[in-house]
């Protein structure tokens, strides 16, 4: 049978292209300033000399650039481009054959072999000069580059580009009701600048529902001064689009907004699709829930825990589509109202597709968006989440607590393809999770989480609370808070014994670009399982941290710094107390108090 392909097929191949997700499924990430390197294999039959580029576009043009890839062994091609806007990129790898350069090899191994008539060899070459005549020593030559069989990598490759905040950043999550609705937060938003933190993140700031309103720690019943939780979102006061009365006004809202902008801090919302009995959507849209037979809506669930002052929308309901595009304007429409960052509860419960479609509606007209991804599950399921487009992602670090855990967990999230697509938010604490460590060990545990979450991670994050320590639970084995704010007004105050350490935490992390990555990671044996170690290694900069994990004893161990990653003799600076100290190539002892820490580093010579 003769061939059905109207033409042959390209003759050039390009193979094992990188970096790529799922077979170019989805994008990988960056952000601006980023550099993407690219990998490829290109080859081809025959003998013929290639070359290859990266060609690359911004979001929204039309044109392409490019970067010339080099050769660096066998068939392995490499080159590089940077992202210097938000948004979607593209990039695909084209490869040719360079006819000129292939000619001129040709005919130089002939040279080599001294074969004596070239004359058909520089006729072929003259042609394809554009010359009546060449000579061996012409044709031996610079010749300019001709292509030929251009080939380009299907399909078009995707760059997800955040903003600087989506990698980097501190966060504080604080409810406003428990500082004087906005105005309160208005007037410490001056402070959290100074600690340093970047992103303040509220809690639903909507209307709460009356109807099976909760009570504190989450009784089924409210008393009649009980605020609820703001996670019941609906009133007649509104739905997702208004705002709770006892915190203020929009205009108040608006001012809170652009008052963290003048600082530098910004205000994070959280997006939670789910609604009290009263919200409007209930009367509005009825078809948008699931009822049982007997006409009753469920409540959500998540065994043990029952949410009876909530009720979830039906994603596979007949009006889906009108569905979708509701909860999309609810994003624009505080998008509009200036925010840029949306944490967002339980996605994982949600489907996927939604997710897909929302974050790329969002980011087309509002690239500086960023999401952050609260999915308490499944690694196949984060990771899903990650790749269809949340900037950032909660993680499993609040249970990570022994040298053997953090160490594995942060090896797979530093030494697999995750960082192309999983950047962690390290909270420490939340509202929904007290672990058992902080529980039982006092300040030194909470010192020593402080100082983990803030230097390995480089985004990481507090609930208000943390400072204070904050550690007694519902009950014995539970993770919830006893008196838990979610469901009680507290009078809150930035007067906690951990602040003066998170101040200078956050000082080191904007004064170490070292400590702004987090594949830069390495391991430090140190001879002692409560004693962890690592280094965070830049080209400039380099930070050495040493944690005691043990909040009840003093710890002593001898940290083995690689003679590869800091050569010979070196000062360092603990960014906590401004010691310094000598350091070296092999062993050096250090000794913490419990839940001590140091943050070592590195000064290079002038």
């Amino acid at each position: 049978m003769t061939p059905k392909a109207s033409r042959p097929q390209p003759r050039i191949r390009i193979e094992r292209a990188w970096p790529l997700l799922d077979c170019g499924r989805y994008a990988v990430k960056r952000t601006v300033g980023g550099t993407v390197d690219v990998w490829a294999d290109v080859f081809r039959d025959g003998h013929e000399v290639l070359g290859a580029d990266v060609k690359y576009r911004s979001p929204g043009a039309r044109r392409w650039r490019r970067a010339r890839m080099s050769h660096v062994g066998a068939d392995r091609w490499r080159g590089s481009f940077t992202v210097d806007e938000p948004g979607r990129w593209a990039f695909t790898v084209e490869a040719w054959v360079d006819r000129a350069a292939s000619w001129r090899w040709e005919l130089g191994r002939k040279v080599e072999a001294a074969q004596p008539d070239l004359a058909s060899e520089l006729s072929e070459g003259a042609v394809l000069l554009g010359r009546t005549s060449l000579t061996v020593e012409e044709g031996l030559a610079d010749a300019t580059e001709d292509r030929s069989e251009v080939t380009a990598l299907a399909p078009v490759l995707e760059v997800d580009v955040d903003r600087e905040r989506g990698r980097f950043g501190a966060w504080y999550e604080l409810f406003p009701r428990s500082w004087g609705g906005f105005a309160g937060v208005e007037r410490i938003l001056p402070e959290l600048a100074e600690l340093g933190f970047d992103v303040v993140y509220l809690p639903p700031i909507h209307p709460i529902g009356r109807t099976n309103r909760k009570g504190r720690n989450n009784a089924p019943q409210a008393g009649p001064d009980d605020p609820g939780s703001p996670w019941a979102i609906g009133s007649e006061a509104g739905g997702h689009e208004a705002i709770e009365p006892s915190l203020g006004t929009l205009e108040g809202f608006s001012s809170l907004v652009e008052r963290g902008q003048e600082l530098g801090v910004e205000i994070a919302l959280d997006f939670a699709i789910q609604c009290s009995p009263d919200h409007p959507w209930l009367r509005e849209h009825p078809e948008w829930f699931r009822r049982r037979p007997d006409g009753t809506l469920k409540y959500a669930e998540n065994p043990p825990k029952h949410y009876q002052d909530i009720y979830t929308p039906d994603f596979d309901c007949e009006d889906w589509r009108g569905l979708w595009q509701a909860l999309l304007d609810v994003v624009l429409l505080w998008v509009e109202r200036g925010v840029r960052v949306f944490r967002v509860d339980n996605p994982h419960t949600k489907p996927l597709a939604f997710w897909e479609w929302l974050l790329r509606e969002v980011r087309t007209s509002h690239p500086d968006v960023l999401f952050l991804s609260e999915a308490f599950t499944r690694p196949v399921p984060m990771s899903a989440l990650a790749k269809l487009g949340f900037s950032q992602s909660y993680t499993y670090f609040t249970w990570k607590n022994t040298k053997w855990e953090l160490t594995e967990y942060l090896t797979e999230l530093t030494r697999s393809n995750m960082p192309e697509y999983f950047r962690p938010n390290f909270f420490a604490n939340t509202p929904d999770i007290l672990h058992e460590y902080l529980q039982r060990g006092g300040r030194p545990a909470f010192e020593a989480r402080l100082v983990l979450a803030a230097t390995l991670s480089p985004s990481y994050g507090i609930y208000s609370g943390f400072e204070h320590c904050e550690n007694v639970p519902l009950r014995e084995g539970s993770e919830e808070y006893r008196d838990s704010e979610k469901y009680e007004l507290k009078e809150r105050a930035l007067d906690g014994p951990l602040l003066p350490l998170v101040r200078r935490l956050n000082e080191a992390r904007r004064a170490c670009p070292a400590l702004q990555r987090l594949e830069n990671l390495t391991f430090l044996e140190t001879r002692n399982d409560d004693v962890f170690a690592y280094a965070k290694v830049e080209p400039d900069d380099a930070v050495l941290v040493c944690v005691n994990l043990d909040p009840r004893a003093t710890r002593e161990g001898l940290v083995e710094v690689p003679p590869d990653l800091l050569r010979g003799r070196l000062g360092v600076v603990d960014l906590l107390t401004g010691e310094r100290f000598r350091w070296r190539s092999g062993g050096n002892f250090v000794r913490l108090s419990p839940g001590g820490a140091h943050v070592l580093r590195v000064e290079r010579p002038r």
